[in-house]
């Protein structure tokens, strides 16, 4: 909650308490001045949001009893029926602006600050998922650079299309996320770009969530030195805002229709594991499932979507505000959860692409028969043993190539996100015991490093930033490391 939030509730709930349930005499003139007072510094500088509207309700029922100022004492049922009502105005008074704070997000410790700008790439391949067969892919794509501009107008925390798709995920009304405008994200929007041409990264998000609910991972990326291409995959991301205002949303009739009959496909991969089959004996039966479950075909499709943007960087690269920017030399790739699957897909698939990175997200597809190129990077989340670990068979060959697999102790898949600040309940945000500034420090530092490493050719030794993090377990295979 915010100082004078915080103040206000308190305040209100004090003075009811104190003159409802104790009959304690208080000047009115106090009363009535020091809760105006407060409510007027709260809207004037913090602004109004739905989730103080029982601190509103506390208020008004604290000045209204202020001017009724009546010298009777109330009866033991009267004082009954008003310390249910102060108690219920207390708990939704102080839970809902907790539960949905005007949360603060980590600021970019890099030696530049952060800029963005949105492209809309309209693309030649037919729309699969609508079923108007004239439609054409098109993307929204933001773009995070690094600037030398340490002012301007501040980014605002996602976008209408996401916070409206994000709202009807949940079944709650648009005007839900209206207190994000609130959100110090510490980017700016159209300042220009640093005068230095800076390596690329492509960023595939989650399914249904979003490219904008990335903020604090991305923006400390691109502080240290990275143009950021993140790709928002249409009618599969929570929502999305097109120039025209335009809004479309995840769609659900699609991923019913594709995912419907699908999950008895998976009866015999969880058997292996129940069953407490040897690796070598459970791994024909995993791979088939890599190889065939249906969100191989949409992993693929991301990393077609990933393809299609660096198809583009040429032209960018070429005019407009990135002209003469872009290191087209050094391409990287990286995603979370299934966007996490599309980058070492697209790593694997596409050449242009140097290295990659999964932060957290199952490899589904091919890679299972073959091993990466070019350097990739998986970050996984703290699970616990009993969790099925299908990476385990899918990265089976990583010993070919070079390869780091990381632990963060203490995390949970929604870590890596901006959820945790978003939601800092953890029964609701589904994260894990770390604090979020030091988890999203940790990836932060891991992504950069690697790509440090292997687009900058910068001389690092990644295994040991273990050493400098106990939440940290990571270690590096080169191809001449043996099989397991």
């Amino acid at each position: 909650m915010q100082l004078f939030e915080i103040l206000l509730v308190l305040t209100s709930m004090l003075y009811l308490i104190l003159s409802q349930l104790i009959n304690l005499q208080i000047s009115k003139k106090i009363s009535l001045g020091v809760l105006v007072l407060l409510l007027f510094c709260h809207l004037l500088f913090e602004g109004y949001r739905w989730q103080m509207v029982p601190c509103y309700l506390a208020c008004i029922l604290a000045l209204y009893v202020a001017i009724k100022n009546s010298d009777k004492k109330s009866t033991t049922l009267k004082k009954i029926i008003a310390g249910i009502g102060i108690t219920v105005l207390a708990v939704l008074g102080i839970s809902l602006p907790s539960i949905f704070p005007v949360f603060e997000l980590p600021e970019p410790q890099g030696p530049y600050s952060v800029g963005t700008k949105d492209i809309n790439l309209k693309l030649n391949r037919k729309e699969i998922i609508t079923e108007d067969k004239l439609d054409n892919r098109k993307l929204m794509i933001k773009v995070w650079y690094p600037s030398s501009e340490t002012s301007g107008e501040m980014d605002s925390y996602i976008d209408q299309g996401g916070r409206h798709g994000f709202a009807q995920k949940y079944g709650l009304p648009n005007s839900t996320f209206n207190y994000l405008d609130k959100i110090q994200t510490h980017v700016f929007r159209n300042v220009s770009v640093a005068t230095e041409r800076f390596p690329v990264l492509l960023f595939s998000h989650g399914y249904n969530s979003k490219a904008n609910n990335y903020y604090a991972l991305i923006s400390e990326i691109v502080s240290q030195g990275y143009v950021v291409f993140a790709v928002n995959h249409t009618f599969e991301s929570t929502g999305t805002t097109f120039p025209d205002g335009s809004e479309v949303y995840f769609d659900y009739n699609y991923a019913k229709k594709i995912e419907e009959g699908t999950w008895k496909d998976m009866e015999p991969l969880l058997s292996a594991f129940k069953e407490d089959l040897s690796f070598e004996e459970r791994h024909p039966i995993v791979k088939k499932r890599l190889k065939t479950y249906f969100v191989k075909g949409m992993v693929e499709r991301w990393a077609q979507d990933l393809s299609d943007v660096v198809s583009k960087l040429g032209s960018w690269n070429a005019s407009g505000f990135l002209e003469n920017r872009l290191d087209l030399s050094k391409i990287g790739v990286f995603g979370h959860s299934r966007g996490g699957a599309a980058a070492g897909e697209t790593l694997l698939k596409d050449n242009r692409i140097s290295a990659g990175a999964n932060i957290d997200g199952v490899q589904w597809g091919d890679i299972v028969d073959t091993s990466f190129k070019n350097p990739f990077l998986f970050i996984s989340a703290d699970w616990p043993e009993d969790k099925e670990d299908l990476n385990a068979h899918a990265y089976v060959n990583k010993y070919k190539s070079t390869f780091y697999e990381a632990r963060i102790l203490g995390t949970d898949h929604s870590n890596f996100m901006d959820i945790p600040f978003m939601i800092p309940l953890k029964s609701l945000s589904q994260a894990g015991d770390i604090k979020p500034e030091l988890g999203i420090e940790i990836t932060s530092k891991l992504v950069t490093s690697f790509f440090d490493k292997h687009l900058k050719n910068k001389s690092i030794n990644l295994e040991s930033l273990g050493s400098n993090y106990d939440e940290l377990i990571l270690k590096a295979y080169k191809a001449e490391t043996a099989k397991r």
